[in-house]
């Protein structure tokens, strides 16, 4: 099963978890908190769990080329969030 993980260093992890979910809550089965979140998308799954200084992104799906597609969406998403906050986001597989 192809897996993908990100450390991304931001002291605003809870907030950041927080604007996604509320984004996705209206097209995609949400589970969160302040300190994690399970976000299923149709082609894989997307884990946040947030550290003293750092938000840790984990993805999850049955096919490889679903992996680079979710990436992006992810990634994407976390830059709009993060608004004036750069991230720096590198996918380890």
């Amino acid at each position: 099963m192809p897996l993908s993980r990100a450390e991304i260093v931001t002291p605003s992890g809870e907030r950041l978890i927080n604007r996604l979910c509320k984004h996705w809550a209206h097209k995609l089965e949400i589970e969160h908190n302040e300190q994690e979140a399970k976000i299923t998308f149709a082609n894989g799954t997307c884990l946040m769990h947030v550290e003293a200084d750092r938000l840790i992104v984990s993805l999850e799906t049955l096919e490889e080329e679903h992996l680079d597609q979710l990436e992006g969406v992810v990634e994407s998403h976390l830059m709009r969030m993060a608004k004036d906050e750069p991230l720096e986001i590198v996918w380890e597989n």
